[in-house]
Parts: structure tokens; C-alpha cells; sequence
């Protein structure tokens, strides 16, 4: 397996999650509801983390859960844990392997509060010191860059939300998904042509709001550990809120800008971004008032729900960056200082 295999292995990964993992996440979404929880604290880190960016705003707005990210530190070195009540402790790890999400959910068993692993490995002390686990089911993921994971964990969490609610039609939205991730790696050659532009791009801003800020994270990330580019994702609100005077004219920001509920927001920046400060702009989008602004458009499938275009606009942002680390000569198998499994503490 290679990185640019395991990207294009995701609707197949995809196909498998949803057909697994069904039946097991709604006997999940049951438990959880019979035991009245009110928030949710998760534990995760790097690209899972991201992940958890993403369950924030999804759980929150449609399963109307607090989510809180929690601080592994409070467990490992301060030893004070926060009370649990009412709340449903999280864990998203590929490996399941790293000590300190694993003891945040062992810390919630001693609380007697519900944990939840959602875990690339079902049989790891992750999934050991949990109440109930989903597999993501992706498969051995050899590449040190995350990819097939992190969109099986995005799945997972909009699974799990759609078994909160129970909600038929949402079900229906999730088993389109597979065939959404297929068609955007068809732009697979269109994304390599691009590449070569940004081939000497040295830093860059990326931007993503709604359920697309965990996008905006995890794009920057795979720009950091591939391409090492100083890639400082934001919100369109942070980024106005003091960084926005970094960029001058030719400063390359990349902007995913999907429609939805934010898109007005974001386009209003975008026009900013291009009418008076002369930025160098990459928008993945599927609106051409978005698509129309940048220098180099990357257009995704049309019809998608908002709350699902960032499982497939992660893809077209994990080829460019495939294909970027590549025009730079760099190894994209074996990022400098990396390793697979990063335990910390």
C-alpha cells in the first residue's frame, strides 16, 4: 500500500464502513439516549483531533450535544480530571495505542461515566478501556499521512449522529457518500496540473468554517507533514481577527467553500481577499461565485448536504497534496521525523 493507493481506496473503505457498522452504531445511539447524556468530552490528537473538530459542530447542531475537546494533561500530569456527570467521553484514535486518549476513557470508567472508542483497532487498549466501540474499518494504513482513517472517522462521527436521531432521510444522505468521494478523485489529474503552480509555495493560510474548519485543520496538517509548507489554518472570523495582516499581494491562501449555511460569509472574504489585497487564492468549492474568484478552482461534486462536504472535500485537499509534496521532490511514503504511532502522554 502507498499513500496515493490508500486515497484512492476511500469509497471502497467508505461502502464497507457503512455496511458494517450500521446496525452496531444505532444498538450505540440507543444506550447513549436511554442513559440521558447531555455533552460529550473527547480525547484525540493530530489528524484525529481534527476529527473531533468536526463531531463539535455536527453533534452540536444537529444532536444539540455540548462538545468539549479534552485535555489529556489534566490526566497524565495535573492528576485532576473534570467531573464527568451526564457526559459521554469520547476517544478517536487510529491506533487506539496512545496512553494519554486511553487514559481519558479509563478515567471515565472510574467515574462511572459512558465511553466511546472510534478506533481503526478494535482490539487496543483505546477500544480495551471503553464501553462500546465502533471500527472504522479501514483497513492496515501504511502511510504515515493519515487519509482513509480520517475520513472513516468522519463517517463514523456522522453515523453516530444520524442513529441520534434517527433519522431515515440522513441515512439515505450518508450511502451517497461513497459515489461523492469517487467523483472527486476523479479530479485527480486536473489536481497534479495544479500542483506544479504551487511547487515553491513555502507558507500559505487555509481557511474552512462549519463543519469545514476541521477540513481546513486537517489540510494544513497534511501540507505541514508532507509538503513542509507552514500551512496556519483559521476561520474566516479568526482570520480577520489579526492574521489577515500577514498576507500581502501573491500570499497563497487556499479556501474550502463548499455550499451551505456559511458559504455568504466566506464569499464575502474571498472577494476581499481578491479584490483588495491581490492574494494568490486555491478555493475548493462547488459554487461558481466562490469558483469564479480564484486563481486555481477546484470544483466538487454538486448536491451535497453541508454537513457531509467535508468527507469529501478533505479528498480533492489530499490529492493536492499528494501531488504538491511530489512537485517538490519530496518522499511522500516517508515524511521527515514522523512515524505512524506517536504515543504521548
Amino acid at each position: 500500500m502507498s499513500l496515493e493507493s490508500e486515497i484512492r481506496e476511500q469509497p471502497a473503505v467508505l461502502s464497507r464502513l457503512l455496511k458494517s457498522q450500521a446496525e452496531p452504531i444505532r444498538a450505540i445511539a440507543l444506550s447513549l439516549k436511554a442513559k440521558g447524556i447531555r455533552n460529550v468530552l473527547l480525547a484525540a490528537r493530530g489528524t484525529s483531533d481534527h476529527a473531533g473538530l468536526y463531531a463539535k459542530y455536527l453533534w452540536g447542531s444537529f444532536n444539540r450535544l455540548p462538545v468539549a475537546l479534552a485535555a489529556p494533561s489534566l490526566y497524565s500530569f495535573y492528576k485532576r480530571p473534570p467531573a464527568l456527570e451526564n457526559t459521554l467521553v469520547v476517544g478517536i484514535s487510529q491506533s487506539g495505542k496512545s496512553p494519554d486518549i486511553v487514559g481519558v476513557l479509563e478515567d471515565a470508567r472510574r467515574q462511572g461515566a459512558p465511553a466511546l472508542a472510534i478506533t481503526n483497532a478494535p482490539d487496543s487498549p483505546l477500544a480495551r478501556a471503553a464501553g462500546s466501540v465502533v471500527d472504522i474499518c479501514a483497513g492496515e494504513e501504511k502511510a504515515v499521512a493519515a487519509t482513509k482513517t480520517y475520513t472513516s472517522q468522519l463517517m463514523a462521527i456522522a453515523m453516530l449522529s444520524a442513529a441520534l436521531d434517527e433519522d431515515d432521510g440522513r441515512w439515505r444522505d450518508l450511502e451517497r457518500v461513497p459515489g461523492l468521494v469517487e467523483q472527486a478523485l476523479e479530479l485527480d489529474d486536473t489536481i497534479r496540473r495544479i500542483a506544479e503552480r504551487y511547487r515553491f509555495m513555502a507558507h500559505c493560510v487555509v481557511l474552512g468554517r462549519g463543519y469545514n474548519y476541521a477540513t481546513a485543520f486537517e489540510w494544513a496538517l497534511k501540507l505541514k507533514e508532507l509538503a513542509y509548507v507552514i500551512a496556519e489554518p483559521y476561520s474566516p472570523a479568526d482570520f480577520q481577527h489579526g492574521p489577515v495582516a500577514m498576507v500581502k499581494r501573491g500570499f497563497p491562501v487556499l479556501a474550502v467553500a463548499p455550499d451551505g449555511a456559511v458559504f455568504d460569509d466566506m464569499l464575502v472574504l474571498l472577494k476581499r481577499l481578491t479584490g483588495e489585497l491581490r492574494v494568490e487564492l486555491l478555493v475548493v468549492s462547488d459554487r461558481d461565485e466562490a469558483l469564479g474568484l480564484a486563481h486555481t478552482p477546484v470544483r466538487l461534486p454538486a448536491g451535497m448536504p453541508e454537513w457531509l462536504t467535508p468527507i469529501v472535500s478533505i479528498v480533492a485537499s489530499q490529492l493536492f497534496c499528494y501531488h504538491v509534496t511530489r512537485a517538490k521532490g519530496f518522499d511522500t511514503e516517508s515524511p521527515r521525523w514522523l512515524r505512524k504511532v506517536t504515543l504521548t502522554r
